[in-house]
């Protein structure tokens, strides 16, 4: 059992930077993969970036390339997302989520997840 906990949303404005953090609860946090996910109002689920148990090989989707960083430590048991030029399009609810030890770009496919941090960025 992993229980996940978010925190470091809220409101910027446009071009400001935001870090997620997201806490994971038990002693196998390294044998799951991590993403971050986010879900806009009226929108589904959408994978924003995962990161492998060893922190190798991270994934963005293509809307948050060269502006988000996902980074794990392993031994804090957390996963951050950095998000910088932050523009209203990335206004949501940010999800993060644990897969045991395969990545995955599938929502369904995640094994635990965190109630959820609002971001929302003004024009």
């Amino acid at each position: 059992q992993v229980q996940l906990v978010e925190s470091g949303g809220g409101l910027v404005q446009a071009g400001g930077s935001l870090r997620l953090s997201c806490a994971a609860s038990g002693r196998t946090f390294s044998s799951y993969a991590m993403g971050w996910f986010r879900q806009a109002p009226g929108k589904n689920r959408e994978l924003v970036a995962y990161i492998t148990t060893s922190g190798g090989n991270p994934y963005y989707a293509r809307s948050v390339k060269g502006r988000f960083t996902i980074s794990r430590d392993n031994a804090k048991n957390t996963v951050y997302l950095q998000m910088n030029s932050l523009n209203p399009e990335d206004t949501a609810v940010y999800y993060c989520a644990a897969k045991a030890w395969m990545v995955s770009t599938r929502p369904p496919d995640y094994d635990y997840w965190g109630q959820g941090t609002q971001v929302t960025v003004s024009s």
